[in-house]
């Protein structure tokens, strides 16, 4: 509105600019929350169908931290945006402080924060429902000829063999990711 010229006529009217400013605010955040909890009601929604189990109370903590996160954020992105004039850097700030935001909100686990044995982790995900004939050497504990489930939700985690500089993995069928995280 305050690109386009919708706030000047706003502020004809007898409402305060305390009380438009808030209108903005709550009006941020209840589209937002709608737009968060919505996504979160399909995550709980897959995670129940792939066999994942919450308590209540997780479900209660996951919805009180969206609730938490949201309401901060459209307190920072109303703060940053009174300072904005154009649409462009209104976008440009949004995004920069989204990354930031989940940066600092617990997207980033820096490497240190591990103990020694997982700044040298090795990790298998299936991304097809089925990988066959998995063998995987050079690690501490090796596969052979072993099948990876997507439906499990699990990956198989591993760490170099002491003293090995690589490993040797293959499979049969399937599509298979490898995550490296390593630390010297």
């Amino acid at each position: 509105d305050k690109v386009g010229g919708a706030r000047r006529d706003l502020t004809v009217s007898p409402v305060g600019r305390g009380t438009l400013a808030l209108g903005y605010y709550i009006a941020n955040l209840i589209s937002t929350l709608l737009v968060c909890f919505c996504a979160v009601g399909l995550c709980l929604i897959y995670v129940s169908r792939v066999g994942w189990y919450l308590t209540a109370q997780d479900v209660l903590r996951i919805l009180l931290d969206v609730l938490l996160l949201v309401i901060f954020g459209s307190a920072l992105s109303s703060v940053i945006n009174v300072f904005i004039r154009s649409q462009g850097q209104m976008s440009a700030v949004g995004t920069i402080v989204s990354a930031g935001y989940g940066f600092l909100c617990g997207a980033y686990m820096p490497i240190s924060q591990f103990s020694e044995g997982l700044q040298k982790a090795i990790s298998l995900l299936p991304f097809l429902p089925r990988c066959e004939g998995v063998n995987l050497t050079g690690t501490h504990w090796p596969l052979a000829d072993a099948t990876l489930e997507a439906r499990s939700m699990r990956a198989i985690s591993n760490v170099l063999e002491p003293g090995s500089t690589s490993l040797t993995l293959s499979l049969t069928s399937g599509l298979l990711g490898l995550y490296f995280v390593w630390r010297e």
